[in-house]
Order: C-alpha cells, then structure tokens, then sequence
C-alpha cells in the first residue's frame, strides 16, 4: 500500500480545525508545517530518491510538528524548556493515541516516522538508527530549519521570541563563545531573547544537505534575519555582526 500524500494533507487541514485560526502561533505553525513538507519532498528528490521515498519524506514534514497545537493550546509558548518537548509530545499523540492511523493506513513506515518527529529537534540524531531511518531524519532536520529562516524573517517577532523588542537585549557571553569555538550552541545556557537569536543563526553549522543551504542562499534568509535586528548594547551589536558574518560565509561556502 503507498503513501497517498493528498488524502494525508486533508486530513492535516481537518486536524487543526480544532484550534484557534486567529492564533498567531496556530498560524505561524499551520504554515511552517506546509513549507517544510515541500522542502522535505525537495531535499528527497534532490537526493534522487524513488517515489515512495520522497512521499514519505513529504510525510515526515507534514507530522513532525504535530505536538505543537496541544503545546500552544496548554502552555501558549513554543519553547519546550517551559512546557514539553514537542517532538515527544507529537510521537506519543500519533503512536500511543492512534492518530497516525489517519493520516497512513499501512503501518510498515511507523518506525522511521516515529524516529524522524522524535530526532528532528534534538540536539543529535541518536545512535544506532539503520541508513534509511538516519537519511530521513537527516531530511526533516534539515527540510525544518530551512523553513524555520521562513519564519524567523517574517513571523511575529513576539510569537517566536515571546517579545516584540530585543534592542535592549544582550548576547551573552558564553553563547557568544559557543557560537564562535564550537558552532554548536547548548540551549539549557540561553539566558535571553538575543541568545535564541544566536541559537537559530547557529542553525547554518548543523545542515546535512547543499540543497538545504541552497533554499537558504536562494531566500535569502541571512540577511533578511540579520536587517530584523539592532542592538542598543554597543558589544551586542559587535557580537551580532560577528555572527552574522559567519553565518553567512558558512552558507556561501560549499
């Protein structure tokens, strides 16, 4: 039995009549959902993958964040230190609860779906996964941060940072030297709004695919993100550029 890509997206669409429309975040999500869905599908062809390769792929983009509409409906935040970690969430409510069964009658795709939403927003993919589970949580990693520039240039600043002003912030100083020494950035250590900013520029040293730095390049997305945001603090904003220069010869760079 294949995957049928369309009767799966309609059922996405009946899904979220649940929630609020006129949410922000519902909104901004909704969205997310759909353009990470079609960059999955186009990292997959990319890669030249068969057919059922690139619908699941599409799949995997269209459920990795299904856990966000309960996470917005009972705690009103995306951040998951504060509330629960989505990815989780997503996997209990369409393996534990039966959702999934919606979306996919055939079963025998459960393990690498389930592996992907549960991988996707982890800090490393975990160990011991076979090449076809890895290569698709490599996918949405990748297909998801791609869109999440999407977001971050355009959405509401107060929906994605949860305030509207950062000019006052600061960059601290060990996410500075994070992002800097180990182009890595260890979440638990963000202390304000202009941190998450860091985190989401550091995004560029965890890719795995040219054609997701391509949909970045194409979009410009870098520099759309960096022109969102001046800083008061004179070091700040020394920071911030610094940053901003790496980001982007990291992405320039093949």
């Amino acid at each position: 039995m294949s995957i049928d890509i369309l009767k799966a997206k309609q059922q996405f669409k009946e899904y979220v009549k649940d929630y609020n429309p006129e949410d922000e975040k519902i909104k901004l999500k909704i969205k997310h959902i759909e353009r990470v869905a079609e960059n999955s599908k186009r990292i997959a062809t990319h890669l030249k993958l068969d057919q059922e390769d690139i619908e699941l792929a599409e799949l995997i983009g269209l459920l990795h964040d299904i856990g966000r509409f309960e996470q917005v409906r009972l705690y009103h935040t995306f951040v998951d230190k504060d509330s629960i970690n989505h990815g989780e969430y997503g996997v209990k409510i369409l393996f534990e609860d039966g959702l999934i069964r919606k979306f996919i009658e055939d079963d025998k795709f459960d393990k690498i779906i389930k592996l992907a939403i549960l991988n996707h927003n982890r800090a490393d993919i975990e160990k011991g996964l076979t090449e076809r589970e890895n290569l698709h949580a490599k996918i949405i990693r990748d297909a998801d941060k791609a869109d999440i520039f999407t977001v971050l240039v355009s959405g509401d600043k107060k929906a994605i940072w949860e305030k509207e002003d950062l000019s006052n912030d600061k960059i601290s100083d060990e996410i500075y030297r994070e992002f800097i020494e180990d182009k890595r950035i260890n979440y638990k250590e963000r202390q304000t709004s202009a941190d998450i900013l860091v985190s989401h520029f550091n995004y560029v040293y965890d890719l795995n695919f040219e054609e997701t730095k391509k949909i970045i390049k194409e979009n410009k997305y870098i520099d759309k993100l960096y022109e969102r945001f001046k800083f008061n603090d004179k070091e700040t904003m020394r920071r911030f550029n610094e940053i901003y220069r790496l980001a982007k010869e990291q992405i320039e760079n093949n």
